[in-house]
């Protein structure tokens, strides 16, 4: 899918291939071979930078060409209840647009539209990227927010009862928080070297820094480093959880186990005295109330043996 848009003083309105307008974005969620290819003969751009964000594997990096640059940053996802994943969104400046690529809609995206759009320009490129990163590091707060919130009721549910349900939930939730680590250490050295280029001369008719896009970009860097932090410890907080709750099952197990032998100890001791007085042979007690007294021995032998293990702490 393509929609072109351009921002003014006003509004933001959509325009075509054929009204085209200098400062415009281009943006291509999941495209076609065919709208890849009119986007790159339109504006000039190299059809690499444009498909370097549709793998999904593709990691956070910057691309430079004389005109062009692409920079290709991991955004935070959902799949569902309690799966998160990481994004390739790739973002191309020319000299007169801005090209965002990705294959799925995205929330950091879908932020940008008409009715925001006092607070972002399309023909300011700089700050428009700038933008996009900050959007896309306050959302991955947002989730590792929400995150710890599920861990948490996970935990609660887990005191009370341990269910394989929860503990899967937690391994899909301790798997989106490997995915967010790397994604936000591979997009803090991208943040680093955009830093590094404001004063490079390569590219400063692509890049224009104002002291408020500066600014901007410095709180993308605190927001980034922030994020990294607290995956960082909600993963040390999760994998401790983890452990914890492996040994309570453990330790439920064993319980349970000793309980179970317990139990055929006790059961044994009349069987083994039932069997003995049961043989077709000659046994003390034979006569008439013999039965009782075998019954009586086997429930005092039975007795003193539960009191034992009692005891010992075997129930």
């Amino acid at each position: 899918m393509l929609k072109i848009y351009r921002s003014n003083c006003t509004d933001l309105y959509e325009l075509t291939l054929q009204t085209l307008e200098r400062g415009a974005w281009f943006n291509l969620i999941n495209p076609t071979p065919a709208e890849l290819e009119q986007v790159a003969a339109t504006t000039g751009t190299p059809l690499d930078f444009l498909k370097a964000a549709l793998d999904e594997e593709e990691r956070s990096r910057i691309e430079l060409e004389e005109n062009h640059m692409l920079v290709i940053t991991n955004i935070p996802v959902t799949r569902g209840h309690d799966s998160y994943d990481a994004l390739p969104l790739g973002i191309v400046l020319t000299p007169d647009y801005i090209i965002t690529i990705c294959l799925e809609s995205n929330e950091v995206l879908a932020d940008f539209k008409s009715e925001n759009h006092r607070l972002f320009s399309t023909f300011k490129k700089t700050r428009f990227l700038f933008q996009i990163l900050y959007k896309s590091a306050t959302l991955y707060l947002k989730y590792l927010k929400q995150i710890n919130r599920r861990t948490d009721e996970i935990e609660r549910y887990l005191r009370r009862s341990m269910q394989n349900e929860e503990i899967f939930q937690l391994l899909e939730l301790q798997k989106g928080l490997t995915y967010f680590a790397a994604s936000l250490r591979s997009n803090g050295i991208v943040l680093e070297k955009l830093l590094r280029l404001r004063s490079t001369s390569q590219v400063q008719h692509l890049i224009k820094m104002y002291e408020e896009d500066e600014d901007l970009l410095e709180d993308v860097i605190i927001e980034n480093k922030q994020a990294i932090e607290m995956v960082e410890m909600y993963s040390r907080i999760m994998n401790g959880m983890m452990d914890t709750f492996t040994s309570i099952i453990s330790n439920n197990l064993n319980r349970v186990m000793k309980f179970l032998a317990s139990m055929t100890i006790i059961l044994a001791i009349p069987t083994m005295v039932s069997s003995f007085m049961g043989m077709n042979v000659d046994v003390p007690f034979g006569g008439n109330g013999g039965f009782i007294i075998t019954l009586l021995f086997a429930v005092g032998v039975t007795a003193l043996s539960a009191f034992g293990l009692w005891r010992k702490g075997m129930f």
